[in-house]
């Protein structure tokens, strides 16, 4: 069984670095059931943050992430999401509690605003710390902020979960950096690791993968986390592609690994607009 490296939140508690993503889950019957038992073998070989999102299919993916862990609940670090548009004081706690509804379960261990809004967001903390009162979600945080828009917040988040991948390096001119230049800091969620598949193909990537006996989903899922501080969560979109994620911890990309991508996928240079899928 891999062994998941852990990131220790600002809060105290430690999640695997690598989780799973359920995007699109839950919305074709047929599949449910191996949707399930693929979130399940990752939970098992230690991928225990799940992350889902009112969004996704209009909560189906909640309900069917919410069978999926039942057997593991106290296990599962759970992470979902408030629709902006919704993230006002009362509309965040509606949105929580239709969450908790859906996932039949008691508590959301993390829960985000997907992404900026019109609400205040003085009103969409509010709502949140009264979840954190109620037992309701352990702590909160954000989604597709860009640094700019960090200190808008009355406190820094917990994390902030965003789009990066090597195709998708704009955040780590300013972004990044302002995440760990946060008192307390911000841990970094990485979503679409591995750009919905679109980089499965990239020249650079399959020779770095072909060097480590990989497959290219591995290398990037490993390339996301090599600074130690950031979640990766990509989809879990079969077991074997759990199986595959999960020993992508144990990757090691060597210096000269790293310049090959960096010289496929160059740094940034300059600020540009936080990319969002």
């Amino acid at each position: 069984m891999p062994n998941i490296p852990q990131i220790e939140l600002a809060n105290g508690h430690s999640v695997p670095a690598i989780g799973q993503g359920t995007w699109y889950m839950g919305e074709n019957p047929s599949r449910r059931q191996e949707e399930i038992a693929t979130l399940r073998r990752g939970i098992e070989l230690g991928l225990t943050l799940v992350d889902t999102a009112t969004m996704y299919g209009d909560g189906l993916a909640e309900e069917l992430v919410g069978e999926a862990i039942t057997p593991f609940r106290d296990d599962v670090y759970l992470v979902d999401k408030v629709l902006p548009y919704e993230a006002s004081y009362r509309g965040t706690i509606a949105s929580c509690e239709g969450s908790l509804d859906r996932l039949g379960t008691d508590y959301i261990d993390l829960l985000l605003l997907h992404w900026p809004g019109s609400h205040p967001l003085e009103e969409t903390v509010r709502g949140f710390e009264n979840l954190i009162e109620r037992g309701l979600i352990g702590a909160w945080g954000v989604s597709n902020f860009d640094s700019d828009e960090l200190p808008e917040l009355p406190y820094p988040p917990l994390v902030n979960q965003v789009l990066y991948n090597p195709s998708r390096r704009g955040v780590e001119f300013d972004l990044l950096p302002a995440h760990a230049a946060s008192e307390p800091a911000i841990t970094t969620m990485a979503y679409s690791p591995i750009e919905q598949g679109r980089l499965l193909d990239h020249p650079a990537l399959a020779t770095v993968a072909q060097n480590l006996g990989v497959a290219v989903s591995q290398v990037l899922v490993a390339w996301a986390i090599r600074d130690s501080n950031t979640i990766a969560i990509p989809k879990s979109s079969s077991i074997a592609h759990v199986e595959q994620n999960a020993q992508a911890a144990m990757l090691n990309l060597t210096p000269e690994h790293l310049e090959m991508i960096d010289e496929a996928f160059s740094a940034p240079s300059r600020k540009t607009p936080l990319e969002m899928l």
